[in-house]
């Protein structure tokens, strides 16, 4: 099977170093794209300063690099997107589909994440506000290629979401839609940990006019307690003198075929093999891998 159409992305925060959750992302993400001969494009989501850690962009790509995923074309850096985040910020506030919002945490404890719309008549000024998108009472839904159909009233279950913070910060849901229409990104792969926000970005990707890209979401790789493998939680960065054995436990975890022989093997030989053996319907149909059952 080949579709020189297709064109995926990885798109890693340098909020710390990559983990074995990340490989297993990027990697997904990687043998997706190669299996059908499509493009893999590298993003770093770097729109939060506050959380970045220093040296993690450099080091996230030296390790891609390492374990053999190399991307194509140049590197995207969201943080040189601002006009345009911007220039979409203006339309929607202007046309009246977003609107400056004061509330503070406290005012939004009890409501369980889901806007109550405090401020959406309340015609507040713009400076020092967050602006929040105004959600229809209707229902999203898309068939995501690994966990099935999925579906999400954005009225009831999300409410009006933040896409400019009140730091002047610009959201993910906002950035990350906007980037992927930018670049022609066809398939998203990516964590299971975002299938809850796919419905928002479906609302927005309909509301700019773009194509809806295709979805498969993975499972999560959790600790023995319910944690994700995480940058903040005692997840080790990857190291490259074990980047063979750690690319067989990734392969294991999306369900592949993963031949104990090839420990010897260099990790462009393991990924060649992989990539033609990629099967993502082997790919478990739940939303979380507990770490344990991959040693």
């Amino acid at each position: 099977m080949t579709d020189s159409s297709y064109i995926g992305r990885f798109a890693p925060t340098p909020s710390g170093f990559l983990h074995f959750g990340s490989l297993v992302a990027a990697l997904a993400s990687w043998l997706d794209a190669r299996a059908v001969n499509g493009r893999w494009l590298l993003r770093m989501e770097d729109t939060d300063p506050p959380r970045e850690m220093p040296g993690a962009r450099d080091a996230i790509l030296q390790t891609l690099e390492r374990y053999g995923l190399e991307w194509d074309g140049e590197v995207v850096f969201q943080s040189q997107r601002h006009d345009a985040y911007a220039a979409v910020v203006d339309r929607l506030f202007k046309m009246g589909l977003a609107y400056a919002c004061t509330c503070s945490r406290k005012q939004l404890e009890g409501y369980n994440g889901i806007y109550p719309g405090l401020c959406r008549n309340a015609g507040h000024a713009r400076e020092g506000a967050a602006i929040r998108l105004r959600v229809p009472e209707l229902i999203y839904r898309f068939t995501d290629r690994v966990q099935g159909e999925y579906q999400q009233h954005l009225g009831r279950e999300v409410g009006d979401f933040v896409i400019q913070r009140r730091d002047g910060l610009y959201a993910y849901q906002l950035a990350v839609v906007l980037d992927d229409a930018w670049q022609g990104v066809t398939d998203i792969v990516r964590g299971a940990d975002l299938l809850d926000n796919t419905p928002r970005q479906l609302y927005l990707q309909e509301l700019l006019g773009f194509s809806q890209p295709r979805y498969l979401h993975i499972p999560l790789i959790v600790q023995p307690d319910g944690h994700k493998l995480g940058k903040s939680y005692r997840s080790p960065p990857l190291q490259a003198e074990h980047a063979t054995p750690l690319l067989l436990r990734a392969l294991r975890a999306l369900g592949q075929e993963a031949d104990p022989d090839l420990l010897l093997a260099t990790p462009a030989e393991v990924l060649a093999i992989a990539r033609q053996q990629w099967r993502p319907e082997a790919i478990a149909q739940r939303t979380t891998v507990p770490e344990a059952d991959l040693r």
